[in-house]
């Protein structure tokens, strides 16, 4: 098949929309299909092109583990609250949908969420190449804007409710990354409750597996002979990570110098969080990498004793099925489970990790310290996880299914294409008569 993918973020960007699409893409590339992602210039969540690329309005290509990148311009902002951010969004969905038309027909195109406006450059480039259209969800849009405070209700988002339901119905399939995200989509459009399919996250398990702790890694941030509990990922409005500063501040209380947190990664929070640390006086206790290629991710994970996965405590949120989850069981590291919901059960089924209430300090700081103080106990609990990660969410079956169902997707939409339509007596009476003519007029000359 020849494949056309949208999605607003890819590699060398290193968050889970841009990890999911690669490692799907990849292995359909190295199956013998065509696959062409349209994205943007790498430059989140600063809103800066990494080094060696350029946002300008002629487009760049490069071909990535088979796959070929088109990258187009957009207007390039920081993730964060603003309207330059919108613009970003807005940007891309023109660019994205012109670039289209000058490419290959496909067989079928696929677009990803977040963000909302990807999306729609799916819905108009499969509108335009007659194609069938399958849509990803891995967020919930505008419901996940309004949750964390970045668009107040009102019109606008009565508006985008509006442009979400369209999408919805104008997609061949929907394709939700967890049984959540089904389950808040199906009430949206009830009709297209048989056409909406759970394909979940997954992992490499050769990529991600247990090694040792990196001695360098933690000698140069201060973390050496301590128990570490480590945050890896975005740090945004959505993550609610003050929780962190404030279990920070218990540990500190109780005098437990022997237990640390490690933030590695960046956001439109960051700057708030790191002041919060240093106003409550505990730097001592947690300690910031910054943004780290993907690559060295598996380290950082070998370096830590646990992770904490966690969201604001939101009933959307609860939904959620963080990516992160399935890497963190692979590496054999427990989990402090600070999401409710589809993550948490997946999490208890595995025998992986300990849940936390969202938000809740005095949980955080009660299990990093029970975890610090009985750490065989934590040991189990990572080969527990990787375990039942290895069978249940093995991303090599997943991409292997998803390829299945547009498969699928695009025989049936050429079926339908291809059911004859009887054809109307009088035009082709006219079309005779017309053909007829023709030859007789060459015929005279």
């Amino acid at each position: 098949m020849r494949i056309l993918f949208f999605s607003h973020y890819f590699p060398p960007e290193v968050n889970a929309p841009a990890n999911r699409t690669f490692e799907h893409c990849r292995r359909w590339a190295a199956a013998g299909h065509d696959v062409t992602v349209v994205t943007c210039v790498p430059n989140c969540p600063d809103g800066v092109a990494y080094e060696g690329y350029r946002s300008r309005f002629r487009q760049q290509e490069e071909m990535v583990d088979g796959i070929r990148v088109v990258r187009v311009w957009t207007f390039l902002a920081r993730n964060a609250k603003s309207n330059r951010r919108i613009a970003n969004y807005v940007s891309y969905l023109v660019s994205a949908v012109w670039t289209a038309l000058w490419l290959k027909k496909p067989d079928i195109v696929v677009a990803t969420s977040p963000q909302f406006f990807c999306g729609w450059a799916g819905v108009w480039a499969a509108r335009l190449k007659r194609v069938p259209f399958v849509l990803e969800i891995r967020d919930i849009w505008p419901e996940s804007i309004a949750a964390v405070g970045a668009m107040r209700k009102g019109k606008r988002i009565r508006f985008l409710k509006w442009l979400e339901r369209r999408m919805y119905r104008a997609a061949s399939h929907i394709v939700a990354v967890g049984t959540g995200y089904r389950d808040q989509i199906t009430p949206k459009v009830p009709e297209m409750r048989e056409q909406i399919s759970v394909i979940p996250n997954g992992v490499d398990g050769e990529c991600y597996r247990p090694q040792h702790a990196d001695q360098d890694f933690l000698d140069q941030h201060g973390l050496t002979d301590k128990f570490v509990c480590s945050y890896i990922g975005t740090i945004g409005m959505a993550h609610g990570l003050d929780v962190v500063v404030r279990a920070a501040s218990r540990l500190r209380q109780d005098n437990r110098k022997d237990i640390a947190f490690l933030i590695v990664g960046d956001g439109a929070t960051r700057s708030a969080l790191e002041q919060q640390v240093t106003e409550a006086g505990v730097e001592d206790y947690v300690v910031f990498t910054g943004r780290l290629a993907k690559e060295k991710i598996p380290n950082v994970l070998a370096s830590s004793d646990c992770c904490l996965i966690h969201l604001r405590a939101t009933k959307l949120f609860a939904t959620v099925i963080p990516s992160k989850i399935f890497e963190t069981m692979a590496m054999q590291r427990p989990i402090v489970m600070g999401v409710r919901g589809p993550a948490q059960e997946i999490v208890m089924e595995a025998g992986g990790g300990i849940p936390m209430a969202p938000e809740s300090d005095a949980e955080l700081a009660q299990i990093v310290t029970r975890l610090a103080d009985d750490r065989d106990s934590a040991v189990e609990l990572g080969r527990e996880a990787r375990k039942y990660v290895l069978e249940h969410y093995n991303r090599n079956d997943l991409a292997t299914a998803y390829l299945e169902l547009l498969h699928r997707v695009a025989k049936l939409a050429s079926d339908k294409s291809s059911v004859g339509v009887p054809p109307d007596p009088n035009k082709v009476s006219r079309h005779v008569i017309w053909r007829r003519k023709r030859k007789s007029a060459e015929r005279q000359v």
